[in-house]
């Protein structure tokens, strides 16, 4: 179980290489509050809403609701994949087959500037498609909530994790979050998932305010 958990915390730390020096340079001098929940107003670009393919949804609508009650965030999921770790900050479900779905949710001071932050990521992550790391990235909103999606290319060592991920922020019991959500799997192992993935992630209920 240990294992399991120092692999998700590792994936949380990657995540995020690259992403501070540019969120120094984007802020300069900029002012921003809490967290905005408009799709289309934070940060500069317009969020593609989430939406399933017909092999995704029958995914979704074949699995079971599992919440993170917590924090009130619900996924539907295969009825393989079982509980690993809940925390209150931590979330961390697991496919027989080394699937991982893992939530981390970090609470930010209300004078966070996250829109600038969540350009950050963006720009970062455009950084990363076009040294050909990622294969995908977007603005995406889900259930109301506009983050950043990336979806990251074969990894040079092909056991090595690949994953599908998304960070966004949200107002949630008069806190300011970043929410980070990722599924991950071994690179040789991914393609089996490129529908689980999404299926499981558009899935995903936010609850705000």
């Amino acid at each position: 179980m240990q294992s399991f958990l120092s692999f998700g915390l590792l994936l949380i730390v990657l995540s995020f290489c690259g992403i501070g020096d540019r969120l120094k340079s984007l802020q300069g001098g900029s002012e921003s509050g809490p967290a905005s929940n408009s799709p289309t107003t934070t940060g500069d670009g317009t969020a593609e809403k989430a939406k399933m393919s017909a092999s995704q949804q029958a995914i979704a609508d074949s699995g079971n609701e599992v919440k993170w009650d917590d924090q009130g965030i619900a996924w539907k999921l295969p009825s393989s994949w079982k509980k690993m770790s809940v925390m209150k900050e931590s979330f961390n479900y697991g496919s027989p087959d080394n699937a991982f779905l893992i939530g981390s949710v970090s609470v930010m001071a209300d004078s966070f500037p996250s829109d600038v932050s969540l350009k950050a990521t963006y720009e970062s992550a455009l950084e990363q498609l076009k040294q050909g790391k990622y294969e995908k990235v977007r603005y995406l909103e889900i259930d109301g909530v506009k983050g950043v999606e990336w979806w990251e290319s074969m990894p040079e060592d092909k056991d090595g994790p690949r994953r599908h991920q998304w960070i966004a922020f949200r107002r949630y019991q008069g806190q300011n979050q970043q929410l980070n959500i990722m599924l991950s799997t071994k690179g040789t192992n991914f393609e089996k998932h490129r529908d689980t993935f999404p299926a499981v992630m558009y899935s995903m209920t936010i609850p705000k305010g």
